[in-house]
């Protein structure tokens, strides 16, 4: 291919880092032929866009309106700090008998790591949690009816939020695309979006548990602010400053 225009060599970066799930400058610099600074630049452009978040030597795609990770890629990324986080999260149920389980990899972690030696309720529009709890003797699963999306395995949509909004829950854990201090929880999709405001507002306790790569980083629409939350959980890979600064606005944050 000839040279490249700068908005046909952005849309590719775009496109590259959303196949893959994220860029490194030196590989682009390569593909493109183009100096690093170039693609540097490129990735500043992109960043204040909203289209990527830089890293150290490269960046990797934010979740939009119109570009979402599948449940299935979210599976192989960073798994051990998921791991972690839901652990710690699932060790903060305390007398919590009704539990609602949100979508999403991190969460199932959470479900999985649930104590199965005490009678619990888990409300879940999550097909995979409601599977990987379906077989625990003590454990009742209410899944939620609705409209399924393929991405994530989720229901969604009025059914969904009717139904949740019958119930009074001891706790809601929670995830989101991103979390920032400025506009609270986002996710890319509004049918989610209702679905996770609806717990939120049907929970006494909500736990927020996400890797440290979502924090500030922002959707398309907007559920809860950050003070609706009792606790964030993450990793030590958050810095403690920025904790700090969450932690100011109402929840206790856990890094772990």
């Amino acid at each position: 291919m000839g040279a490249w225009t700068a908005e046909a060599r952005r849309r590719e970066i775009v496109r590259v880092a959303r196949a893959t799930g994220s860029v490194d400058v030196t590989a682009l610099a390569a593909e493109l032929g183009v100096a690093k600074e170039t693609v540097r630049r490129d990735l500043r452009v992109l960043e204040d866009h909203g289209l990527v978040r830089r890293t150290h030597g490269g960046a990797c795609p934010v979740e939009s309106a119109g570009f979402e990770t599948t449940l299935a890629f979210r599976a192989t990324s960073r798994v051990p700090e998921k791991r972690r986080i839901a652990a710690a999260a699932a060790g903060l149920l305390g007398e919590a008998e009704t539990v609602f389980v949100d979508e999403g990899f991190t969460p199932r972690l959470i479900a999985e790591a649930l104590p199965r030696d005490r009678p619990l309720t888990v409300v879940t529009a999550s097909l995979p949690v409601a599977g990987a709890l379906a077989q625990a003797d003590r454990v009742s699963v209410l899944l939620l009816g609705g409209r399924v999306r393929a991405g994530t395995l989720a229901t969604v949509d009025h059914w969904t939020t009717r139904m949740l909004a019958g119930f009074v829950l001891d706790l809601a854990y929670i995830g989101a695309n991103g979390i920032s201090r400025e506009y609270g929880l986002t996710t890319p999709d509004p049918a989610v979006g209702e679905v996770k405001a609806q717990a939120v507002r049907a929970a006494r306790r909500t736990v927020f548990a996400g890797v440290h790569s979502k924090f500030g980083a922002v959707g398309f629409c907007r559920f809860a602010e950050v003070g609706a939350l009792e606790t964030i959980v993450t990793s030590t890979l958050l810095p403690s400053a920025e904790a700090h600064r969450y932690s100011l606005l109402g929840p206790q944050v856990i890094r772990v």
